[in-house]
């Protein structure tokens, strides 16, 4: 029997492959403790679990190229865009009371 042994990075995109509702707590948690650049590398780095930026940008018929950007430390995505990688990852934007 071999041993699989996977990396910190691998298991959490396995986790958030499984369980988007679990990637959606992650980014919920970015939104409200994070800034932007937070956000981005977030995004960036969840898109592993959905197939990768290439895969994220095709299904936000976005270019590949302006994904990388966008997912990016620089990255100032439009709302209509930042909809569009969320929706390209099973997820959606969404407004809750602060209490």
């Amino acid at each position: 029997m071999k041993k699989t042994d996977l990396s910190h990075e691998e298991a959490t995109v396995s986790m958030f492959r499984s369980d988007p509702a679990l990637a959606a707590e992650y980014l919920n948690d970015v939104l409200a403790n994070g800034d932007e650049v937070d956000l981005m590398l977030a995004l960036r780095s969840l898109s592993k679990a959905f197939g990768g930026i290439r895969e994220v940008a095709r299904g936000a018929d976005a270019n590949p190229n302006t994904m990388y950007r966008t997912l990016s430390k620089q990255g100032n995505p439009s709302l209509k865009t930042l909809r569009a990688v969320l929706n390209a990852m099973g997820l959606r934007l969404a407004v809750q009371a602060i209490n």
